[in-house]
C-alpha cells in the first residue's frame, strides 16, 4: 500500500522553520495511512493520494470561515474526497486535502513545549486519519482516534501529545 503526497508550501516560514518539511510531511502521512487503513477503516485500494497545503494563518482562517463557518484560524483542516458511503472507490484513491496553518501550529508547539516538527507530524497524522474516516465526534470515536495517533507518534519516537 503506497501513499502519494502532493505538497504545496505557500508560506515560506514553513521552509525557514523546518528545512526538511517535505520529508516530514511525507513520512507522517505515510505512517498514518499504513496504520489507519485497517479494520473497519480498510479501503480496498493498493494506493492512495493526498494533497497537503502548508499555509499561513490568514489562508487557513479564510478556509475555516468558508467551509466550516468558523471565523478564525485553526491548526489543521481536512477535506475528505470520499464523504458518501456509496461513492465509487477507485485505485489510486484520492483521499482528499489537508491544510495546516503556520502561526497557529508554531504557537501551539511553543505552548505544549514540543518541537515544531513533532507538532506538524502529529497534525498531518491527525489530518490523514480524518481523510480515511476516523473522527472524534463521540467520546468512543475520539478515544479510538487518539489511541491510534499516540501509537503512530510513539513508533516515530514522539511523546503522547494528549498527556497533560
Amino acid at each position: 500500500m503506497t501513499l502519494k503526497v502532493a505538497l504545496r508550501v505557500d508560506a515560506a516560514a514553513w521552509k525557514n522553520e523546518l528545512p526538511d518539511v517535505r520529508k516530514l510531511v511525507k513520512t507522517a502521512a505515510s505512517a498514518a495511512w499504513l496504520a489507519g487503513n485497517t479494520g473497519d477503516f480498510k479501503l480496498p485500494v493498493r494506493s492512495a493520494e493526498v494533497s497537503v497545503l502548508l499555509a499561513d494563518d490568514a489562508a487557513i482562517h479564510a478556509l475555516n470561515k468558508t467551509y466550516r463557518g468558523i471565523d478564525r484560524p485553526t491548526n489543521v483542516l481536512s477535506f475528505a474526497a470520499l464523504d458518501d458511503a456509496d461513492e465509487p472507490i477507485v485505485d489510486p484513491l484520492l483521499l482528499g486535502d489537508i491544510a495546516v496553518a503556520f502561526e497557529t501550529t508554531k504557537r501551539e508547539a511553543e505552548e505544549q513545549k514540543i518541537s515544531m516538527a513533532d507538532h506538524l507530524f502529529h497534525l498531518i497524522v491527525h489530518g490523514v486519519l480524518h481523510l480515511i474516516g476516523y473522527d472524534h465526534m463521540t467520546d468512543a470515536d475520539a478515544a479510538e482516534m487518539e489511541a491510534l495517533e499516540i501509537e503512530i507518534l510513539a513508533r516515530n519516537g514522539m511523546e503522547n501529545p494528549y498527556d497533560s
